[in-house]
């Protein structure tokens, strides 16, 4: 099925292959070579859902805006002055200008960044195809981790041993208390069968208690109860939930003393032993905002239910601290004896962190000796170079698929960045804030235009069928790819004389697929194995499955941790708040956006507004009012957005949501309600991830105005 057959009406089964959390298997319908709808797929599971963006994305491929021929800019970067090109000149123009700074600078000048244009693809994948050609041209400067789980991804090995420690969805049904620890589940997805298994077992009365600091579509469709709390004080609330429970008996001790190692450590510092605070939950409550009674009934009602299942958020680790907040998730989960036990969790990162089903996916070269930096500072290390400290000068960005001005951390210095360069290059479907500043910008194809292999993130694998040809002058990344590597002599090096269907059939050969034809009429392979929890083996019998940590255990005390920067033990570490600025902004992503995209399609705009939500106490004291302008504000810069005064918003704390392109004023006021503009480059460390829900800002009514701050 990799072309569209000749009749009039055709049912093609599809996927998004975006970086939203889901991995659907979908059904797009075509009448008279058109989409005209896209709907859930016959051949799914009871709760394989899509979303609203994967059933809407026709509205990607047919918008009016789409580029339609490669762009070559003809005025300063970022006017969005362009004139349109062949593709002979484009591709000669770009491989020619890579061949000079690497003849000039050496292949490290080069900075690939890729993003979620196409990111669970075995072929039309961004990262691994711009790594295979950059790879085979000699090098490059590599980003490393990434901007949604940094923190986590880098400190679960340490407890662990590995960072395969989640859970299938299925497990959720023999639940008793379903705990969403910022796992905004209905906006974010983590998989498409998480939000209809939580909803299935709230029906069967599992009670669903979400933590976040604000009362999101998850409390109102899932939750039974919402317990806010302040952003980044999670480690706070878990080290309170700990001190009741050794208060009052609920640690499974025999559990810990069998599983894990440096427990009794952490507990001297949980009850103050060590000479630091105890934990009490009044200790915690003033740091949080969470009242001392629901933290004590909060404690004993999870410590009381077995099997429970600890669900963490990406958010909790997006924070300064994030690293301490995953380690106290798991730390819970082993303390109440609920680890890798079927109802129960790991406490670790939950959707995409089991082995997925096998199967053939594209190489990138190995390259052993690869400079690389943190993804978070791609800016500071193109501003600052080798005299900063970073480990080359980069002339060069290359970029396949992602808005980073839009979703990187301090959009002015992402801007400087793209200056600064010699020379950068885009492939994208519009006209993004990011490609403005490019020198070349080449239009490719969208999902439903090519035919892949997709990785779900659980157990089973999607084949993603062509749906409708591409417009005359749109590509696929792989095709731009393969002519560039021509002109640079790398062709057969690249391709290795397979076209996209040679690939695809390439990649099926080495995988558990037993019936490649059946796999692309349905869309979909469904492992036999559907109701994993990550290490249970371990759980059963942690002798003779233990974990690749030095003890073999858990390490709630890690020693290896502490020598690359880390507490040896779990530290509640929180960003102070700062009397100037002192409210605590959150960017949370929308249901109607994947990251940044769909924002420029005015039905998607209309949906959902793009307002600063604030509780009606902190509103009153600055004289706000509903529908008002209002002015957030901070060393990093400023918006200029409309105020929604509401009680779905704890006090304290203020909600931009990520993924709005920006609309700079000629102050430098954003006036479009882009919240990067007001978040640092700096990170949390040691990961040196994300903190994006660590930022403090303060609000004005607008006509008051304030300063532009500078750091």
């Amino acid at each position: 099925m990799s072309d569209v057959a000749s009749s009039s009406h055709q049912e093609i089964p599809v996927s998004c292959n975006k970086d939203c959390g889901g991995g659907c298997p979908l059904l797009a319908i075509v009448e008279d070579g058109r989409i005209t709808r896209i709907i859930n797929s016959p051949y799914a599971t009871r709760y394989m859902n899509g979303c609203v963006r994967g059933f809407q994305a026709a509205r990607t491929v047919y918008a009016p805006d789409r580029l339609m021929s490669p762009l070559l800019r003809t005025g300063p970067r970022g006017s969005g002055e362009f004139r349109a090109i062949g593709w002979d000149e484009a591709l000669d123009l770009v491989a020619d200008r890579l061949a000079e700074i690497k003849a000039q600078y050496g292949p490290a000048a080069i900075m690939p960044l890729g993003g979620s244009g196409s990111c669970r693809g075995a072929l039309h994948n961004t990262d691994r195809l711009t790594a295979r050609f950059l790879g085979l041209l000699g090098g490059y400067t590599a980003t490393y981790s990434s901007y949604s789980s940094a923190a986590a991804s880098f400190v679960t090995p340490f407890v662990l041993g590995t960072s395969m420690a989640g859970i299938d969805a299925a497990t959720l049904l023999q639940s008793r208390l379903i705990i969403l620890w910022g796992a905004n589940i209905a906006d974010n997805r983590l998989g498409c069968e998480m939000e209809a298994a939580i909803r299935d077992a709230k029906a069967r009365g599992t009670p669903v208690i979400v933590l976040d600091p604000r009362r999101s579509r998850t409390v109102r469709q899932l939750g039974t109860e919402w317990i806010p709390v302040q952003p980044g004080t999670d480690s706070v609330l878990m080290m309170a939930v700990l001190y009741v429970w050794l208060q009052e008996g609920l640690v499974d001790m025999p559990f810990v003393a069998r599983h894990s190692v440096g427990f009794a450590e952490l507990q001297r510092h949980v009850l103050g032993e060590d000479g630091s605070s105890p934990k009490t939950p009044g200790w915690a409550a003033a740091i949080c905002g969470t009242p001392e009674e629901t933290i004590v009934r909060f404690a004993r009602q999870y410590g009381q239910t077995k099997p429970a299942a600890l669900i963490p958020g990406l958010s909790i680790q997006r924070t300064v601290g994030g690293e301490e907040a995953i380690r106290m998730a798991i730390v819970l989960q082993v303390a109440a004896g609920n680890f890798g036990m079927p109802g129960g969790s790991t406490g670790a990162l939950t959707w995409g962190r089991l082995p997925q089903p096998r199967c053939g996916a594209l190489p990138a070269p190995r390259l052993p000796n690869l400079p690389a930096v943190p993804v978070y500072r791609w800016p500071d290390a193109i501003l600052e170079g080798v005299s900063g400290g970073y480990p080359s000068d980069v002339h060069a960005i290359y970029n396949v698929g992602g808005n980073y001005i839009v979703q990187g951390s301090d959009m002015r210095k992402s801007i400087r960045a793209f200056e600064r360069v010699a020379f950068s290059v885009c492939h994208d479907y519009f006209l993004t804030p990011t490609a403005r500043y490019c020198d070349v910008v080449l239009p490719v194809t969208t999902f439903l235009e090519r035919q892949d292999i997709v990785f779900s993130g659980a157990n089973y694998l999607l084949f993603s069928n062509r749906a409708v040809p591409p417009p005359r002058g749109v590509r696929n990344d792989y095709d731009i790819f393969c002519a560039l590597a021509d002109r640079l002599g790398l062709g057969e090096s690249f391709s290795e004389g397979r076209d996209e269907e040679a690939w695809l059939q390439h990649f099926l050969a080495a995988s558990e697929v037993p019936d490649h034809a059946a796999f692309r009429r349905t869309g979909i392979y469904i492992a036999p194995e559907q109701g994993r929890v990550g290490l249970a083996d371990f759980a059963r019998d942690p002798e003779r499955y233990p974990l690749r940590t030095p003890s073999g255990k858990i390490e709630i005390a890690s020693p290896a941790y502490a020598r690359v920067g880390g507490p040896l033990i779990p530290q509640a570490r929180v960003l102070p708040l700062d009397e100037r600025y002192p409210l605590r902004l959150i960017t949370p992503k929308s249901w109607y956006r994947t990251h940044s995209q769909n924002d420029n399609i005015p039905w998607f705009r209309a949906q959902e507004e793009q307002a600063l939500w604030i509780h009606p106490a902190d509103a009153a004291r600055r004289q706000i009012h509903d529908g008002q302008q209002v002015l957030v504000h901070n060393l990093q810069g400023r918006v200029r957005i409309v105020a929604r005064v509401t009680e779905d918003i704890m006090p304290g704390v203020v909600c931009l949501l990520a993924g709005a392109w920006p609309a700079l004023a000629p102050d430098g006021t954003d006036t479009a309600g882009s919240p990067n503009i007001l978040t640092p480059t700096t990170p949390t460390e040691p990961s040196q991830g994300s903190r994006t829900h660590s930022v403090l800002v303060e609000v004005t009514p607008a006509e008051g105005g304030s300063p532009l701050e500078t750091a």
